[in-house]
């Protein structure tokens, strides 16, 4: 039999609550020549007894002891047989043609590697009126990756032999999570990525998430992974204390900041940037990005300075006190 066009790639960790349904939403998809890879990770809820009641020809089962999510996904990719490889959590679902626009999207831009779509938003099974809605161009991609991830992970599809180009997901804990925006990242940097405008994945929000158990450390990372975005678009091998503090007042890291941060400076990196990425991609609307981003970056920073100075007084009496209550 010839291989399948598509893997479907679909690790799951006790995800007895939402598997089948995710499962099922592929196993719907219009798009039919593929093969859904389950890899159990070492759950120990009912995943394993749900699994199995799962029958269908193009589901390849695999059983694992617990290895961690980026392990998992690196060999799930040395097991697939599609050219195309396409990414499905445990908790999210694919509307029915997800996997036929995405094909046919990269059948016709060969020079894409990655391509995403946007997303609605479930907290469970109650839709939000919220959503994720992401650029959809490489230039404005590439602009949003200095500073956020601009991809939903469920909604991926990846060329086969790029992944294999770049490594695969990282597993540094320096990086990871979240392994998804450092591959993507170094993927940008070689290969053009896309997102499609419609929403063709529901985002599942659940409170035993990654993002949410481990948000201190995943905000580290990503903090890193954004100076060195930033870093290689201005053309430095390594990111400097701009390109970090850059980083830090986005996210309100303000414990990233470098000891004197020049708030001129760290514009001027930004706006240096947007003109970068748009001269290199015909995107000149980046500019324009680029200068709305340095402008909400030294509001947020004088805002930080202005609660810092006026703190200081407080803190200082505070601290007074403190010391006469020890004397006494």
């Amino acid at each position: 039999m010839s291989s399948p066009k598509i893997t479907v790639l679909l690790p799951v960790y006790n995800g007895e609550e939402f598997v089948e349904q995710a499962i099922l939403s592929i196993l719907a998809q219009t798009f039919t020549d593929f093969e859904l890879l389950v890899i159990n990770d070492g759950s120990t809820d009912k995943t394993v007894e749900i699994l199995a009641q799962c029958n269908d020809p193009r589901i390849r089962l695999i059983h694992q002891e617990n290895m961690g999510l980026a392990t998992t996904l690196n060999y799930g990719i040395s097991l697939a047989q599609g050219r195309y490889i396409a990414r499905q959590d445990h908790d999210d679902l694919s509307l029915p043609t997800r996997l036929e626009k995405q094909w046919e999207y990269m059948e016709n831009n060969p020079d894409c590697a990655l391509l995403g779509t946007c997303a609605e938003i479930w907290v469970s099974d109650i839709k939000q009126d919220r959503r994720h809605d992401h650029p959809t161009e490489y230039g404005p991609i590439l602009f949003a990756l200095l500073f956020d991830n601009p991809f939903v992970h469920s909604s991926i599809m990846m060329r086969h032999h790029n992944i294999k180009c770049v490594g695969g997901y990282s597993s540094d804990p320096l990086c990871c999570p979240p392994e998804d925006y450092e591959l993507w990242s170094r993927l940008a940097r070689r290969f053009k990525v896309a997102n499609l405008s419609e929403r063709l994945v529901i985002y599942r929000e659940v409170a035993q998430s990654i993002s949410r158990s481990q948000h201190s450390r995943i905000l580290e990372n990503v903090i890193t992974i954004a100076a060195e975005n930033l870093a290689h678009i201005i053309g430095l091998s390594q990111p400097n204390d701009l390109c970090f503090d850059v980083a830090a007042i986005h996210h309100s890291a303000f414990h990233r900041l470098s000891g004197q941060p020049n708030i001129k400076q760290i514009c001027e990196t930004v706006i240096l940037a947007g003109k970068k990425i748009a001269q290199d991609n015909n995107a000149p609307y980046v500019v324009h990005l680029a200068e709305k981003r340095a402008a909400m970056l030294r509001y947020k920073f004088l805002m930080f300075r202005s609660h810092t100075l006026w703190a200081k007084p407080l803190l200082s009496n505070i601290r007074s006190w403190v010391d006469k209550s020890r004397a006494h």
